[in-house]
């Protein structure tokens, strides 16, 4: 069970899913399985939200909860871990890197509360794939169309920057969850280097097999076919990037427009894909 430092399962969070009953994964093999013993995606939402196998990830979120930033000082953070979110018969999913130490680790919902989040869920909402266009805590009414949001890595990490034994160990959660949608799913939109390189190994890990040979390089506006699915690359809406222009409010819209349209097409299963 989370501790004191971060929401306990069952208390009342919108949103949360889990309870105390909720099995907890404290290694790489209890992901592993836990992973693949989820019936629904409900379930494995809830067990993601609970995991506690890097101790690492686990301190630093909950220091981050405890600690806070001074303008969230008197509101609770999570502190625990952040599933997806959206429809569990999403056509299109987007993949970020991790929570964000002030985003998602304090509201409980990926890329919702920091600069980040402000930017995706604008141009979502422009492009016709959310019903608001802001999203600012987990009750706050936001409702995603035809679209999951989600996260290579489930935990906060320092510097966000996560080690490849926390990549690794938490990639089950997202095979699993890749492969829970898959009947519906068209479109994987990536936000960055890092969360390329993970669905890449996440579409080879449930199946997905006809892609390229050689991954693909990353680049903002990429486009790759893997079989009934097609992945697009944009660069994060990070702060950095953002302020630098390196990403405009077009660039990334241009590309939500895109899996919009590429999502609401008819899907076709490829033999072996």
């Amino acid at each position: 069970m989370a501790s004191h430092m971060s929401v306990l399962p069952g208390t009342g969070w919108a949103g949360d899913v889990a309870n105390t009953l909720t099995p907890v994964a404290h290694d790489t093999n209890q992901v592993a399985a836990l992973a693949m013993q989820a019936a629904t995606v409900r379930e494995l939402d809830a067990c993601i939200s609970v995991c506690r196998a890097c101790s690492r990830l686990v301190s630093w979120r909950e220091h981050i909860a405890t600690t806070k930033r001074a303008a969230f000082a008197h509101q609770q953070y999570w502190g625990r871990p952040v599933s997806g979110f959206g429809p569990d018969d999403a056509t299109i999913a987007i993949l970020g890197l991790a929570p964000a130490a002030h985003g998602g680790n304090r509201t409980g919902r990926v890329f919702t509360g920091d600069s980040s989040g402000d930017w995706l869920y604008a141009s979502l909402h422009r492009v016709g794939l959310a019903n608001q266009a802001t999203s600012i805590t987990a009750d706050d009414g936001m409702q995603l169309h035809r679209t999951r949001v989600l996260a290579a890595v489930r935990c906060a990490p320092p510097q966000n920057k996560p080690t490849i034994q926390e990549r690794d160990r938490c990639a089950p959660w997202l095979h699993a969850e890749l492969q829970a949608i898959r009947p519906s799913l068209r479109v994987v939109v990536v936000l960055g280097a890092f969360a390329w390189q993970a669905t890449f190994r996440s579409l080879a890990a449930i199946g997905v097999r006809d892609g390229p040979t050689r991954r693909p390089r990353f680049g903002h506006g990429a486009q790759v076919a893997c079989g009934p699915i097609t992945v697009l690359g944009s660069y994060h809406p990070s702060q950095r990037n953002t302020s630098t222009h390196r990403l405009t409010h077009q660039m990334l819209d241009d590309v939500l427009a895109h899996a919009a349209l590429l999502g609401s097409a008819p899907h076709f299963e490829l033999p072996g894909g």
